[in-house]
């Protein structure tokens, strides 16, 4: 077989970063990624013939609780599945993961649908370019592949607040997950507009849609609101019919499968390799008597936080464990099969003895690897598949090509202070205490309280955050000179000095949302006062900062001559922004971009927000930079917000490989 390499390569491109992952600004189409003819013939007869067994019988799907089995068309049906998130991966690959997947020996994927990722702006709802969920589904159906959805209205996933949109968050009583009459409004306005999309998707409508989740591991929620779920219930039948096969999903313990389940909803379990299968499924059984076995995440690998050691989960451990479910005959859902990226502000937080931010990197030592690459531990799944089903002839398809563009050498473009007309055009908020980030209704990023010193500080004297209501980071200066820094959980109090009337610059970042467990209504900024000595600092400008916005924009590369205040300099010390150019070179490949010796904060490459950077605290030492993003003909605009302390070098390196683990706990 002759596999034809062809690639596109991005020559122009659009501040919509929606727009960037899925096409040119022109779309035009050259030579990037990594598709075959053989694909797209492929792709082709697969679909042509889910078309024919439609118009030749009637489809279904549906449980037999008699032989403790699925069943699609009237045949016993076992499902075979990995997780994949549309959201971690641009639009432009999506292809190419289903493809790898599928020749795994997948019959089937699961699907996560962020309610947050298409309404973040209260009735206004996106689904296109990297939103296009419809189109997802549709290259999953003619790649061959049925899906099982799991469209929340939560869905944890180490996504930001779980999936919940922050704007819930106004209402500042709400009771989240629950009956909570704002809480079910909101909830029934956004599946109001989401079901109808896919009921057209379903398999008995023609689609590949098999099963649907209600919400998602609700025994593991404190409320244990059986209204709320008979609700949930009622609205899902209401919008996908009588005969969709409904399921829960929750953990391997008696409380989460007792609060988890409900009547009509079809109960499964989750665990992973280090859990007795017996007794698992036979937990299962005690709550769903007959039917088919399903784990609906079994885990191939697992999450990292900020400080923590890099999380891997030995493949031949993987391998055994689904093997031995296999042969019981069980459904199997690999969570995750490809992982992705926490692009922007899109990464949770737990939150059990204290707030652990997730990292960027959600590789999750997953079968395929953040950028897509097939790791050995596919390969090792693809020969356990072999023994129960037939898997796809032909070469799985290859990596997506890597370069090391190398160094570059960045400038200084400002302190954000000095910045302020350019980030907050609208101006501050006054107040004379200071307001969440969900009252001025910045939900994401970054915000900056400003006001001034009360009385002349000869001596270091204590800035408390008594409450521990620093929201999750906050970055001090004082007339522009940086202080120190308070964190949610860990740091409390620090020394500021300064004279009476110097101006106090409080940076507040929000980390992401807690996504599991009891503190989901998890608001930001400062959400308590301040006290300075016995004081409580009063007398707040608040400026929401748009930092996205001005990079889209063309900023700071348009505005190379802005002019600064009096006491902004040269130095490295505190929050700041710096800027350069990777020049072109002919290639628009996938990158991982190194901060050697830089601290912490965020980075952006042609108007895309990458994420978040820690590399002291780590484990996590490299960004992933999507080939599609960058231009091969023309600069491509880097800007860096470093948030304590940039290197004097200010060098950046592009690498041909990514470094997940390193410096854990240092910082």
């Amino acid at each position: 077989m002759v596999v034809f390499y062809v690639f596109h390569e991005v020559d122009s491109f659009s501040p919509n970063s929606d727009i960037l992952w899925s096409n040119t600004k022109h779309n035009k189409t050259k030579y990037f990624g990594l598709i075959s003819k053989w694909t797209d013939y492929y792709i082709g007869s697969v679909a042509l013939h889910c078309r024919l067994l439609q118009v030749s019988g009637e489809r279904s799907f549906s449980v037999d609780y008699k032989n403790d089995c699925f069943l699609k068309d009237g045949k016993p049906f076992q499902y075979i599945s990995g997780s994949i998130h549309y959201s971690r991966i641009p639009r432009y690959y999506w292809k190419d993961r289903l493809l790898k997947m599928y020749m795994t020996g997948l019959n089937a994927i699961q699907v996560y649908v962020p309610w947050n990722f298409h309404e973040a702006v209260q009735g206004i709802y996106n689904f296109t370019g990297d939103r296009d969920l419809e189109h997802f589904l549709d290259l999953a159906n003619q790649t061959g592949l049925l899906v099982i959805l799991r469209p929340g209205p939560y869905i944890c996933a180490e996504w930001e607040m779980g999936g919940l949109p922050a704007w819930l968050l106004q209402k500042p009583n709400i009771r989240l997950r629950s009956a909570d009459t704002d809480y079910v409004q909101a909830v029934s306005n956004w599946l109001a507009v989401l079901l109808p999309k896919l009921k057209p998707w379903l398999y008995s409508n023609g689609g590949n849609i098999i099963t649907v989740q209600v919400e998602n591991e609700y025994g593991s929620y404190y409320a244990c609101d059986y209204n709320y779920m008979r609700h949930l219930r009622t609205l899902f039948r209401f919008f996908l019919g009588e005969d969709t096969v409904l399921f829960t999903t929750d953990g391997n313990t008696d409380r989460e499968m007792m609060c988890g389940t409900l009547e009509g909803l079809y109960a499964t379990i989750d665990f992973g390799t280090d859990t007795n299968i017996t007794d698992a499924f036979n937990r299962q059984r005690r709550f769903e008597p007959r039917g088919p076995l399903v784990n609906s995440e079994f885990y191939t690998g697992w999450l990292d936080h900020w400080g923590d050691q890099h999380a891997v989960v030995d493949a031949q451990k993987v391998s055994r464990v689904l093997g031995e479910m296999l042969t019981m005959g069980a459904n199997v859902n690999m969570y995750m099969f490809e992982g992705g990226t926490n692009f922007g502000y899109w990464n949770g937080a737990d939150h059990d003895s204290r707030f652990r931010s997730v990292v960027t990197s959600y590789d999750y030592d997953a079968p395929l690897s953040e950028a897509g690459d097939p790791t050995e531990k596919l390969l090792d799944i693809r020969d356990v598949i072999k023994q129960f089903r037939d898997v796809p002839s032909g070469p799985m398809p290859p990596a997506t090509p890597k370069f090391a563009y190398g160094f570059v050498t960045l400038s200084k473009a400002g302190n954000i202070s000095g910045l302020l007309n350019i980030l907050s055009p609208p101006g501050p908020v006054k107040s004379q205490y200071p307001l969440t980030f969900e009252e001025i209704k910045q939900y994401y990023g970054y915000m900056l309280y400003q006001t001034t010193l009360p009385w002349d500080l000869s001596e270091p004297t204590p800035l408390i955050s008594p409450m521990n209501g620093v929201h999750d980071r906050a970055y001090v200066s004082v007339n522009g000179a940086f202080q120190g820094l308070l964190e949610r959980d860990t740091v409390l109090v620090m020394n500021i000095s300064g004279q009476k009337g110097d101006t106090v610059d409080i940076l507040v970042e929000n980390m992401g949302r807690v996504n599991f467990g009891s503190k989901i209504n998890d608001y930001k900024g400062l959400v308590s006062n301040l006290i300075l000595g016995k004081d409580v600092l009063t007398d707040w400008k608040i400026y929401p900062l748009d930092i996205d916005g001005a990079i889209t924009r063309g900023w700071p590369q348009s505005n190379s001559r802005q002019s600064f205040p009096a006491f902004w300099t040269e130095s490295t010390v505190g929050p700041a922004f710096y800027s350069g150019t990777l020049q072109p070179n002919g290639l628009a490949w996938d990158t991982f971009l190194k901060l050697n010796e830089w601290t912490k904060g965020q980075v952006w490459i042609n108007g895309v927000n990458l994420g978040r950077y820690w590399p002291a605290r780590g484990p996590q030492q490299t960004l992933y930079v999507p080939g599609p993003l960058l231009s091969s003909t023309q600069p491509n605009n880097i800007t860096v917000l470093e948030l304590e302390k940039a290197p004097a070098h200010l060098r950046i390196l592009f690498m041909d490989r990514p470094q997940l683990s390193g410096a854990a706990g240092k910082s």
